[in-house]
């Protein structure tokens, strides 16, 4: 079988997306009867193809994209019609069995498009930012006109895959009500082997794209007004940075920025896996790859109350409202002066990933799938 994959966002591009992209397509390849072809927006110097094995191709394309983080409108529209003509390229020199396709909006649209004209039948996985009512930062001027294009697209739609039950019921009460055979469940997963614990020091670690939604200004003021004794170390890139960077500023806890990092690099999984404690306390999130991987090394984690948090961490973790600083304060004072409490949360963080979260658990649904 070969598989077409769709996705504007592949490593070393956008958020959580991407490394889940990446790996559900390089463990799916990794079986000898299924060939991947991705096809994903270039960047900068990024090569325009790379054979990342025998079954596993990536082909990208050119989109005048000028931040690694985040796409525009204006380059999703200009990935759409390249991505157009490169698919048109690929369909007329092999033979695709399916379509999977990343995300409802932008990239629905080609992979509809692409059932249109070839027959090529597709299964969207849905990620969050791309269903109507999920994410106030992004999209929300593009869902108001777009629903009806969501809803067409869903239903040519062979199956449509939700990371969580919250993004499910989402789907269903923004798009249509689709039974249990069209919408399903599969988690993202994560490889605990290549982020474990590691000897914890005294790290407060949050990643991700620096947005008003994901709580890192909270973050800075839950540990302004006294020394922890800790470092905060911040990950990613985003248009909240040099606002978060003058905050920091003023903070008796000492605020450390590393910028973008690689999540699959050495130097990410040294420092998650040090991390005593993790953070994110975000307004709203799906099934974040991050929290995931923080569960994985064993770190305490406090994260929101948004239902994609509580579901992610269970019981294992700390949830608290998204903009509740004295809540987020009095966790961060608990748990940094209770180091048996600490290390009791980073073990059931990782005993829920061993039980729940593995990637080979995974793959076998995907698989069943297609």
């Amino acid at each position: 079988m070969r598989i077409l994959v769709l996705n504007y966002e592949f490593p070393p591009l956008g958020g959580g997306a991407a490394p889940a992209s990446f790996e559900i397509a390089k463990r799916l390849a990794e079986s000898k009867d299924i060939a991947i072809d991705v096809i994903t927006m270039g960047f900068g110097t990024l090569p325009a193809f790379e054979e990342l094995a025998p079954n596993f191709r990536v082909h990208r394309v050119k989109c005048l994209r000028s931040r690694r983080d985040v796409s525009q409108t204006w380059e999703l529209a200009i990935y759409l019609i390249a991505g157009f003509f490169k698919a048109n390229e690929l369909i007329k020199k092999e033979r695709f069995h399916k379509t999977h396709c990343h995300f409802l909006i932008p990239t629905g649209i080609l992979a509809l498009i692409l059932k249109l004209r070839y027959g090529l039948p597709y299964i969207l996985s849905a990620h969050g930012s791309d269903v109507p009512g999920y994410n106030p930062d992004r999209f929300v001027f593009l869902h108001f006109f777009t629903r009806p294009l969501l809803k067409f697209i869903c239903n040519q739609a062979e199956r449509i895959i939700a990371l969580s039950h919250y993004l499910k019921d989402l789907i269903r009460q923004k798009i249509a009500h689709y039974d249990d055979g069209k919408l399903v469940v599969i988690p993202n997963g994560i490889d605990a082997h290549r982020y474990a614990p590691l000897e914890k020091e005294r790290i407060i670690l949050s990643t991700g794209r620096l947005l008003p939604r994901k709580g890192f200004q909270n973050l800075i003021q839950s540990v302004s007004a006294k020394d922890f004794g800790y470092e905060v170390h911040i990950a990613g890139e985003g248009p909240m940075m040099r606002e978060l960077q003058s905050m920091a500023k003023n903070s008796k806890t000492r605020v450390i920025f590393h910028g973008w990092m690689d999540n699959r690099s050495e130097g990410y999984r040294e420092l998650l896996g040090k991390a005593g404690i993790y953070c994110l306390v975000s307004r709203n999130e799906n099934a974040s790859i991050a929290l995931l991987e923080a569960m994985s090394a064993g770190c305490a984690v406090i994260t929101s109350e948004a239902p994609g948090c509580v579901e992610t961490v269970g019981q294992s973790g700390k949830p608290l409202p998204y903009d509740d600083i004295v809540a987020l304060t009095n966790t961060l004072t608990a748990l940094t002066s209770d180091l048996n409490m600490q290390h009791e949360y980073g073990v059931r963080a990782r005993n829920r990933i061993l039980a729940n979260y593995q990637w080979q658990d995974v793959i076998k649904e995907y698989r069943k799938l297609f």
